[in-house]
């Protein structure tokens, strides 16, 4: 045997011994073996000269065993933590040993790390400089055990990590809940921890098939998720030790793409940046920026893979938290508290994903029909008299305008459940005004409550002290901050009571002033102290030993104390759940109040919070920048299980212009809620403040739109009952199509509608993708029959470029100025057949405000069907709320060539047109909605 020969036959015996231990390993995972005991050891230096030759022979494949260390090494040849056996590794898949603080070398190799300096460029990127070696210690895992869902098994760790207080030994629980969602926790089995409150699906039995696998590494402890139809690596948590300490709870994983959505709520584009990104989670008032932590907190990750798959991974945990991303690509989750708790969804494709994160967190709440119209707000609406001049302005220009607004000009000395007795004083008749004329009223409401009054004169702070309802601080009396009326005390929505009082106030304000919704702002919570007006103690809670990277280093800034108390549990863990909770309480109160069909915007959010409310974008600048980033905005937010999502239309921080108020109007007609709110002192940014050319432009918008309620509304009734998207993505419906993964300066509505809007000034044309197919604009008369490409559009300032997907029918209706005299117009049905002659779609209607509709089978739906030549509908359920309501016209799309001769129900139809140049075929008719129609051209 050669030299070169002998060389060959050890590195191959040395690359068959690793493949061999991660091979009895997946075994032991696939057929429950309840403990994992490999005999094979090997030397550390051979199992680091295996692995580089094996990661060499693999590299930039996603195997499950590329970063296992499988070997259980005997005590003789286990090397000290404080002695790296190798720092060389390549820096994208460096993991930080120092996330807490900047550290020395000095400091860094005591901590049995690897110190090797970034220079240059790389260093603001910011690249660990001092990492953990391979060998560094985790925790092992012992008697893996299989159970009804899945396995259990213990994990020790037998050296403390540089955090204080670990949690040495804990239960990992695997959960095979279905076939699509796998589930696993890690919990302390000495001590109960905080865990949300979030009411999730049980399974009590194992899925019996599963489009997943997992694997486990017994030491250290690692776990593997695979996908089974092609061997995909979707986590691989064995690439960095896991901590457990009481405040800092780190876990790593490998990403089999750095094609990456979520992790909301950001100012971000629709993918985020892997090349090292650090993601905030902790609930702040702050004008949206790049970087900062902002109103919301969404820990859910979409993944896109190739071949059109997906994946995605929930986190259910509220503490303040970190989530960092690496160019390997790679992800690491930091958070301060609770328990590591992780939904895996498998898709398999990305609308499957949303699905399924979904089925977790609660389908969205169906809104009233009158939610979908203009909405129009301003903080500077300074009396009645001014308000009503708003509304009136708005008839007489002819624009539609469904709900009006008032900021806190409304209140008694900013001070909640009140209103001005001077400027204000007609406010009960002003809205029952607004309700005669077919139109709705919301207000804001604020969290903080005035304690400032003189005793026994403001009800909601008396009452409060007296049922014990507020957030307390560390002395047991409610805890003090400041807001807009002054000192304020918080309520406590975890609190029964605190609902109660809630329901109470919201109660003895609509016996006065009969609103339709509430706006609850403010609620993050913020606050103009930091922590309260009396400081905060020095403890564990208010000096966390990681802070994440919040805005100002410290979690009591611009809100209360962490360590204040609530009724669940400290705020350090319920802070990110203030504004959910908040709108739940709003939302069962608006119900019993109101006996109809909540409407709750909230600037706060968490995961369910589309269960109970919607969310608006908070103070943006009415600039073209942030005109573009609601685009990601709303589409995340979809994802997030928040469809009824918008932004401040025109912007609401500095001074919009005609040109930008117009471009936001065509755009925020596409919102799925959509609101005009301005903040005082700017220029006006009604529609009707503008020029007759830009008013033309923006009537036209609200036109579209409300033309397209009945297809919006549809739309909702779907995420409602399914856990659909309303605005998507286009790679949610084109996932096998990379071009469409990075596109956000576009929005679908559903599966049917592109809308390609004009971000930039002073553009006339506007560039959009388009999916392989044809396209149709039936306003212009064009059609675009793609193979996956860009387009040039022409997009004067009158004109936002919407096409129709072909395949699918969309229900129109005649639009009016409010949705109470739209609903009662003639309707319309878009039919976009596909080359083949083929369309599908559906109509949902119902009262548009009852309670439970659906669920009570009180509603109608139609589903639309043409082919060869013929159109037909199929009633699936019928109620008395589709009556009267006419079919007027068939609009169809793509009809190849004239036809001679049209039939309604066999009976011929006089009143047809056909347009050779665009090929659309125009009907005119008169058919009850409700009945079964055939309609036939030929």
């Amino acid at each position: 045997m050669t030299v070169t020969e002998k060389t060959e036959k050890q590195r191959l015996c040395m690359i068959l011994k690793v493949l061999t231990l991660a091979a009895a390993v997946t075994m032991l995972s696939l057929y429950g073996v309840h403990s994992v005991a490999l005999a094979v050891v090997m030397s550390p230096t051979t199992a680091s000269q295996a692995w580089d030759i094996y990661r060499s022979e693999n590299k930039g494949r996603e195997e499950a065993t590329q970063e296992h260390k499988f070997v259980e090494q005997p005590e003789s040849s286990k090397v000290s933590v404080l002695q790296p056996t190798t720092c060389d590794i390549p820096p994208d898949r460096r993991f930080d040993c120092a996330p807490e603080k900047l550290i020395s070398q000095e400091e860094c190799q005591a901590r049995g790390c690897c110190y090797v300096p970034v220079s240059g460029l790389d260093s603001a990127t910011g690249q660990p400089w001092c990492f953990f070696p391979p060998s560094y210690s985790s925790y092992k895992m012992k008697n893996l055990t299989a159970t009804e869902t899945g396995y259990s098994a213990q994990l020790t760790r037998d050296t403390p990590t540089f955090f204080p207080d670990d949690i040495m030994n804990l239960q990992l629980d695997v959960m095979f809940e279905t076939e699509g969602r796998l589930r696993f926790s890690l919990k302390d089995p000495a001590n109960k921890r905080f865990e949300v409150p979030l009411e999730t699906p049980q399974t009590g039995i194992k899925a019996p098939s599963t489009l997943y696998s997992v694997q486990f590494s017994a030491d250290p402890f690692g776990l593997v998720v695979v996908r089974k139809s092609n061997g995909r690596v979707l986590l691989n948590t064995t690439v960095a030790p896991l901590f457990y300490a009481d405040q800092f709870l780190q876990i790593s994983t490998s990403l089999p793409s750095g094609f990456i959505s979520g992790l909301g709520e950001h100012l971000t584009p629709l993918i985020l940046n892997v090349s090292w990104t650090k993601v905030t989670l902790w609930n702040r008032d702050m004008p949206p920026e790049p970087s900062a932590n902002l109103y919301g907190s969404h820990p859910f990750y979409l993944v896109l893979e190739e071949g059109g798959l997906a994946h995605g991974v929930f986190l259910l945990n509220s503490n303040a938290m970190d989530v960092i991303l690496q160019p390997s690509p790679a992800i690491t989750w930091r958070t301060t508290g609770g328990i590591l708790d992780f939904y895996i969804f498998l898709g398999p494709d990305p609308k499957s994903v949303v699905g399924q994160y979904l089925d977790v967190i609660g389908y969205p709440f169906m809104p009233p029909y009158w939610a979908l119209g203009f909405h129009l707000c301003r903080w500077g609406y300074t009396s009645t008299a001014v308000t009503k001049e708003v509304v009136k302005n708005m008839t007489a220009a002819q624009f539609p305008l469904d709900v009006q607004w008032n900021d806190l000009d409304y209140t008694d000395a900013r001070r909640d459940f009140t209103f001005d007795k001077d400027r204000f004083r007609d406010m009960p008749d002003m809205v029952r005004d607004f309700h005669h004329d077919g139109r709705r009223y919301v207000m804001i409401v604020d969290p903080g409550i005035s304690s400032s009054s003189p005793l026994g004169s403001y009800k909601p702070y008396d009452e409060g002290l007296k049922q014990g309802v507020f957030i307390l601080n560390a002395t047991g009396q409610p805890l003090m901050g400041k807001v807009w009326p002054g000192p304020t005390a918080f309520p406590d929505f975890t609190n029964p009571h605190a609902q109660q009082w809630w329901y109470d106030m919201v109660k003895d304000f609509h016996d006065q002033v009969p609103f339709d919704g509430m706006w609850i702002d403010m609620n993050e919570p913020s606050n103009f102290v930091d922590g309260s007006l009396d400081g905060c103690p020095n403890n564990k809670f208010e000096n966390p030993p990681y802070v994440p990277g919040v805005l100002g280093r410290s979690l009591k800034m611009h809100t209360i104390c962490a360590s204040s108390t609530q009724y669940l549990s400290s705020h350090y863990n319920l802070h990110n759940l203030y504004g959910l909770t908040e709108a739940i309480a709003s939302h069962d109160a608006l119900v019993r109040v109101r006996g109809k069909r909540p409407f709750v915007i909230s600037r706060s959010t968490f995961a369910s919070h589309g269960r109970y409310a919607g969310h608006w974008t908070g103070d943006i600048a009415s600039t073209w920048e942030h005109l573009y980033y609601t685009i990601p905005a709303v589409l995340l937010f979809n994802l997030y299980g928040v469809p009824l999502v918008g932004a401040d239309v025109c912007g609401f921080v500095g001074n919009t212009s005609e040109e930008l108020c117009v471009r936001w109007t065509q755009l925020g007609a596409f919102y799925p809620f959509m609101r005009n709110h301005n903040d005082h002192g700017n220029r006006p940014q009604e529609p009707y403040a503008f020029s007759q050319g830009a008013q033309k432009a923006m009537r036209k918008a609200l036109l579209l739109r409300y033309s397209l309620l009945p297809y919006l509304y549809t739309l909702f009734h779907n995420a409602h009952s399914a856990g659909d998207t309303v605005a998507r993505p286009l790679y949610l419906e084109f996932p096998e199509d990379p071009n469409t993964w990075g596109i956000d300066r576009q929005l679908m509505w559903g599966a049917a509608l592109l809308i390609t809007p004009v971000l930039e000034a002073g553009k006339t044309t506007v560039s959009g993708y388009f999916p392989w197919g044809t396209w149709y604009n039936p306003i212009a008369g064009s059609t675009i029959h793609s193979k996956g490409q860009w387009v040039l559009l022409p997009a004067p300032l009158d004109t936002i470029n919407v096409h129709i997907r072909a395949g699918y029918i969309l229900p129109l209706q005649e639009p009016a100025l409010t949705t109470m005299e739209s609903r009662t117009k003639g309707m319309t049905l878009v039919v976009a057949l596909t080359p083949e002659g083929m369309a599908r779609g559906d109509l949902f209607w119902d009262d548009g405000e009852g309670l439970l509709t659906f669920e009570k089978g009180d509603y109608t739906q139609i589903l639309f069907l043409a082919r060869n030549g013929m159109l037909v509908n199929e009633i699936v359920r019928l109620s008395s709320q589709v009556e009267g309501l006419l079919l007027q016209q068939v609009m169809i799309l793509g009809v190849s060539s004239p036809p001679h001769q049209v039939l309604a129900n066999g009976i011929p139809v006089a009143d047809f047109s056909y347009r050779l140049d665009s090929k659309i075929l125009d009907i005119s008719l008169s058919l009850l909605m409700g009945e079964q129609f055939v309609i036939t051209w030929s």
